[in-house]
Order: C-alpha cells, then structure tokens, then sequence
C-alpha cells in the first residue's frame, strides 16, 4: 500500500476557548491535505487536544471543577466546534486524556526506560507555567517568559530525565544531511544555532503535578506535558496500539508549528525519535505569529479574537482565504478588520463572487441556461487558456511548498484575467446581433469553462463557494475528486449542461 501523506497540527492546550491563531494553524493544514487529496494521493490529516500539565490542572481548580471535566466542557464546546467553523476536514482528533494515547505513551517512555535513556536527578530552575517550559536563565527577560510577560516560578525537584545531550551530534547530522527538515531558513538556521550552543538534559517528568499519565515504572510521577503531548503525532495513528496503521502512515510528512515551538518540535522531538529508533519527521515548518495591535496574538493578554467573531461576518471561505492570502505563510502577520473587508470586496465580492454571477448569469439569459458549444477560438480565448495551464502549474507548485499566498495569488490572477475577458469580448454586446451568435456561444463557453477550473482550483481553500460554482455549472461529479493536475486541459465543461443562477457567494458587507 501507497504510504499516506501525514499532515499534523500542534496539539492545542485546552485551558481555555481557541482563538483565531489556533484556527490560522488548522486552516493551512486543512487547505494543505485537501489540496494533496485533489492530487488523488492517500491522505491522513490530525488535530488534537493536549490536556495535562499544571496549567489546565489549576484552570479547572479556579473554575470548581476536575480537569477531566474542565477537558471534556471545553473540547465538546469550543474545540471541536471550530473545526466545524472553519470547515476543516480532519481525519482525526487525539485526545491526551484518551487511553489510546495514554498506552502509547507509556509504551514509548518504558521503552526509552529499557534503553538506557532516562535516569533519575534533582531538579531546580525557572519554570513557565504559560508554556508548561523548563527555562534557561538566557531565556528569561528581566526573571518573566517574554511570552507571557509573566514571572516565572522556581521548582525543585527529584524527576526523571531525558539524555537529551547525547543527541547534540545526530540531530546536527541529520540537519545538515535534511535541511528542508525544519523551514522557512530563518527556523532551521534557529535550530542548528540552538543545538550548537550545546544541549542539557531534560526532565521528563513532574513530581508535583497530578494531572497526567503516571509513569509505568513510577505511578508517582507523571510524564512531563510536553513529553506526553508531543507523542500524540504517534499515538493517533497506532502506536502502541496498531503497528500496521502505524507503519502505514508514519513518518509524518509535515508538521504544524507556531514560531514560539520550534524547540520542542525540531530538537526534543527527533532526539525523542532517535532514542526510540524511530523515523524523524520529513518536515517541521514554523509559521510566524498573528499580531493584533503590534502583538502576538494571546489568550492571557486578552488580545485573542475567537474564530466565530469573524466567520459571522465574513464566512468561513472568506476566513480561509484572507488569512492564507494575505500573510506569507513562515512570517509573521498582522490581522485587521479593515484590511480584511477591504480583501473581502475585492477580491471575493467584486472579483470571484462578480465573475460566477455573471457567467451564469448570461448562460440563462442569452441560451435559457442550456451551455454552449464553442466555435472557433479566436487569439483572446486562445492566451486564457494558456494563461490557465500556467496558473495552474505555478499554484500546483506553491502549494506543494505551503507558499500559501503565492498559490492562491496565482488563481487569483486567472481570475482577474477571465474577468478582464469578460469586459473586453463583451456578450451582452454580442447577444444584440444575431451574426454574431457562434461568438457568443464561444465566449460564453470560455467564461464557464474558465470557471470551471477556478472552482477547482479554490476549492481547498474556499470549499463552500467553490461547490456552489460547481453546482450553478451543472456538474455532478464530486468536485472534490477533480485532480488539480489536470485542471488545465481546456474543454472538460460538456456542453449543454444545464447551468443556473446561484445565490450571491460573497455578499456586500453591511456598513456601520
């Protein structure tokens, strides 16, 4: 069996409701796998809740109530429904508190046990409680995280630790064999500077917490946060549990992190692979933050805006395609109500929404909404349809290096393109005289089947809209099934089929 492309998302701390940061992350693994699954290869997209650690221990205890039920409330609240708000098309979601994931744990850590990896000390440090981190001295600004721009707290401990350092080495090896392991540059460059600067072990349990999976040789103890959650990327397809979906599946082909958790992604997780003689990762990419008001988007600092504030007003196509639009996907971005309305005009309303209003529009009102045949191509039809082959290989090609605003501006190109088309051929024009009616149909075939493509094209990233394009076009194969490979050869809309006005894809805002 063909391996299945393995697409993972940071597994998201549930000690309060998801903002738009978290959604950001899942939208591009969503836009990613669905963009693949249109490549018709095998697929396998995972998202997920983390839900030990001291943090959501305390959240639960402030709220008077248990962390299983504080964990529960809020993945059956807001978790999982902001999938449903953004349309994502996950194929799984792990829990931490799982007992699936609970055994792989186990298995992994006494494995790693047997192995020689993990040995007993004392520990004492600064401890964030925000990022459920270890910090070293270097890392603090004036004693506090300069995440949480809060105080850190100082442990002391008898734990387990992991013999991280003995990986320094191997993972620099391994780096500088695979440097697209870890992208954009500016994260790999961080994680071999990292690395170099020399790499201490690490506790691997906590003794003072009691919410987490109990280490299988020291029911006192649990796993540390991060060495439990970090596994779910294992556990969710079989590890411990099923080898042969495992072996199916992994190694994971890309991974979904913020900026702020490289470290744990690209330097504790693959030495965590190494000692369990595991495959590493073919890819970690960190994107940049999303700013609001000049700063990282946070739910401490109150500066988060939930998902549904958004897709209320705009839809969730809209959504997916301003945030994957307008930020380089790898840099940091800033979000705006402004400039998202703007985009959302343009480029939605007037440009995309514009052009299928009208070509279904003409189809009913020139032909009684029965599609035409075309006549000969004239050079205008002609340069469209050459203009899509290379539309279509240049977003083919972006998207496949999660160039995210690169591919959707090269749909977007096509799209003004067919709508400059569109003003110039003038039908309406061509509707008035009958000698011209063999024109017409041209053009009007040339505008649908124009859009037939861009149906296709933006289906990943706005898959509402897209199905209404396919709907209106008279279609009825799975618009999902249409291999963006082949979206290019011209003449795949049959026609006489029957084609219908839709409702408006992208409807004027309302102004205060």
């Amino acid at each position: 069996m063909t391996k299945a492309f393995y697409v993972t998302t940071p597994i998201y701390y549930v000690n309060d409701a998801p903002h738009i940061g978290h959604a950001y992350t899942t939208v591009a693994g969503d836009v990613l796998t669905r963009w693949r699954r249109q490549r018709q290869e095998s697929v396998f997209y995972l998202t997920g809740t983390d839900e030990h650690g001291t943090k959501v221990e305390r959240t639960a205890r402030e709220n008077g109530v248990e962390p299983q039920v504080w964990c529960d409330r809020l993945v059956e609240e807001a978790w999982k429904p902001v999938l449903q708000t953004i349309d994502a098309a996950n194929d799984d979601f792990l829990r931490t508190t799982s007992e699936r994931h609970r055994l792989g744990v186990q298995k992994f850590w006494q494995t790693l046990q047997d192995n020689g990896h993990v040995y007993e000390a004392d520990f004492e440090g600064p401890y964030c409680v925000g990022c459920e981190e270890f910090k070293r001295p270097g890392d603090l600004v004036d004693g506090k995280c300069p995440i949480h721009d809060r105080p850190v707290e100082m442990l002391h401990e008898t734990n387990y630790f992991f013999r991280l350092a003995q990986f320094s080495d191997a993972l620099l090896e391994h780096y500088e064999r695979h440097p697209q392991a870890v992208e954009p540059r500016s994260a790999y460059n961080e994680v071999v500077s990292f690395i170099k600067g020399g790499l201490e072990d690490i506790s691997m349990s906590r003794s003072s917490v009691g919410w987490g999976i109990p280490l299988p040789w020291d029911d006192k103890q649990v796993v540390y946060v991060w060495f439990d959650a970090l596994l779910n990327y294992i556990t969710a397809i079989g590890y411990g549990t099923d080898a042969p979906e495992f072996d199916q599946i992994w190694p994971a082909d890309v991974q979904l992190v913020g900026k702020d958790i490289l470290r744990f992604h690209a330097v504790y997780w693959p030495a965590m692979l190494m000692a369990a003689g595991l495959p590493l990762p073919e890819k970690v990419f960190a994107h940049g933050w999303l700013l609001v008001g000049g700063e990282k988007m946070s739910k401490s600092k109150l500066t988060g805006i939930s998902p549904d504030q958004i897709v209320d007003d705009f839809g969730s196509d809209a959504f997916r395609y301003y945030f994957l639009r307008a930020i380089q996907f790898g840099q940091d971005g800033s979000f705006s109500w402004e400039d998202m309305a703007a985009r959302y005009t343009a480029e939605l309303a007037n440009g995309l929404g514009n052009l299928a209003s009208r070509a279904t529009a003409m189809v009913v009102r020139y032909r009684g909404g029965v599609l035409p045949g075309p006549g000969d191509y004239a050079n205008a039809d002609l340069a469209l349809q050459e203009l899509l082959a290379a539309c279509a290989e240049r977003a083919d090609a972006a998207m496949l290096q999660l160039d995210f605003s690169t591919g959707i501006l090269a749909i977007k190109d096509f799209v003004d393109a067919v709508n400059v088309y569109v003003t110039e051929q003038e039908p309406w024009v061509l509707a008035k005289d009958p000698a011209s009616a063999e024109r017409l149909d041209t053009v009007l075939y040339t505008i649908c089947e124009s859009l037939r493509a861009i149906a296709v094209l933006y289906h990943p990233v706005m898959p509402k809209s897209t199905a209404k394009i396919w709907e209106s076009l008279g279609q009825q194969a799975e618009l999902a099934e249409q291999p963006v490979q082949d979206v290019g050869r011209w003449g795949q809309l049959r026609s006489g089929s029957h084609v219908v006005k839709g409702e408006s894809l992208f409807p004027r805002l309302e102004t205060p």
